[in-house]
């Protein structure tokens, strides 16, 4: 039995599990991959997650959190710029789910609905029949994210939570998404309506870093990053809003996740 089983199925692991998903044990480790005696890692990861590290801007890290949130040269994620092309807000791992009746029903996951999300009833209800589009992320992903759209934003929200893993496993046995911390906008884009982009914390992560509160956005502009751990972006989009690639969909009836990077089109507006 592996780590994460044992912590999700059986009774003495969720005892520990209780203790691991809590806000302040993500704060003590945020505050230590934030200082400098955290260096000594950053060796470790690179190697395991393969990571190519003259990709980056810079391969100078004071910190952990600098290497793990590390800024790839802009010609590796160039960004859709054709009007009426939907974009990937990052990199990761994408499934799409149609919402019916405010119910979101994700192949073998937990099912949940948009107002437990968002915590807002008016605001959920604008997202029926729409598309509920799942990014998850894991260590070894480009943990910077943009915006999709020329537009604007409102205010980020902020709903306190868990931190729960975004593995499949936590994703088969806990609600995570409507348990996580998380933190949401709305956006109203050019292309695509009323879009709301919701960013999930996940197990250990120290930090949603968002840029910026009310403002005027542009398309593959940067809007934020996550802190060190794995973690999950979702998008809502309005009906008929966008006709999203089939291949993407084809693969979520499967059960299977597309992996996707930043800038690249995932859908078109229709005619």
């Amino acid at each position: 039995m592996g780590t994460l089983e044992f912590l999700y199925e059986t009774l003495p692991g969720r005892v520990i599990l209780k203790a691991l998903t809590c806000r302040g044990l993500s704060r003590v480790c945020g505050h230590f991959l934030d200082s400098g005696l955290s260096r000594f890692l950053i060796p470790g990861f690179v190697r395991s997650n393969k990571i190519d590290l003259t990709q980056c801007e810079s391969d100078k890290f004071s910190c952990f959190n600098d290497c793990f949130t590390r800024q790839l040269k802009k010609e590796l994620r160039p960004i859709d710029m054709e009007d009426g092309a939907l974009v990937s807000p990052c990199d990761g791992l994408l499934s799409a789910y149609p919402i019916e009746k405010n119910l979101v029903l994700p192949v073998k996951q937990s099912r949940y609905t948009v107002e437990a999300l968002l915590q807002d009833d008016e605001l959920a209800s604008k997202f029926n029949e729409g598309y509920c589009l799942v990014f998850r992320l894991c260590v070894n992903h480009y943990h910077r994210y943009c915006y999709i759209d020329h537009g604007s934003k409102g205010e980020n929200h902020f709903i306190p939570g868990k931190l729960h893993t975004v593995r499949p496993i936590a994703l088969r046995n806990v609600p995570v998404f409507t348990e996580n911390c998380r933190e949401y906008t709305v956006m109203q884009t050019d292309n695509f309506g009323d879009v709301v982009q919701i960013e999930v914390g996940a197990m250990l992560v120290g930090k949603i870093k968002n840029h910026h509160g009310i403002w005027e956005t542009h398309r593959g502009e940067e809007k934020g990053m996550f802190l060190y751990g794995g973690s999950t972006i979702i998008l809502l989009l309005e009906k008929d809003a966008v006709n999203l690639e089939p291949a993407i969909l084809q693969a979520t009836a499967t059960g299977q996740e597309t992996d996707v990077k930043m800038g690249e089109v995932i859908g078109r507006k229709p005619d």
